[in-house]
């Protein structure tokens, strides 16, 4: 497998994840050779992203109407090492690799039901302030639970 720029040793990378979602390979998910389209995998990691966050107790904060920060994606990478097909069973696997003042650098790990890996990515989320748009302080709490996530305390 070629690895990426972001994984510089794969056995040490694949066994920091502990956070995992599992998801079926629809028949709208496939394009006419019959393979997951290559967009489906942003929103397998979407999903993946989303419980994690919820896990954590985040959502919560940032759906209430009161709190003003809110997440958004900055950037997304994907990078394919092997072809998934309908209803493949596939299990999405999420880690904060890098956490910043305002922002979280979240690795991917996709495997099917081989174990083996589909496909690995990586992007940056930004806590923005609702009201301004410009980057929201994480608090403290938050990097703390990123922080125990990561496996860093």
């Amino acid at each position: 497998m070629r690895l990426p720029a972001y994984i510089e040793q794969l056995d040490l990378w694949e066994a920091e994840f502990r956070f995992s979602t599992s998801v079926k390979v629809r028949f709208s998910e496939t394009d006419a050779f019959g393979h997951l389209n290559n967009t489906k995998t942003f929103v397998y990691f979407e999903e993946a992203r989303t419980d994690f966050f919820k896990s954590l107790g985040f959502f919560k904060l940032w759906t209430n109407p009161e709190y003003e920060g809110m997440i958004v994606v900055a950037d997304l990478q994907c990078d394919y090492q092997r072809q998934v097909f309908f209803d493949d069973r596939l299990t999405v696997w999420v880690k904060p690799a890098n956490i910043g003042s305002s922002s979280v650098d979240l690795h991917y790990m996709i495997k099917n039901s081989t174990g083996h890996i589909c496909m690995t990515g990586r992007g940056t989320v930004v806590q923005v302030s609702k009201k301004t748009g410009k980057p929201f302080p994480l608090s403290e709490e938050m990097k703390d639970s990123l922080l125990n996530a990561k496996g860093a305390n």
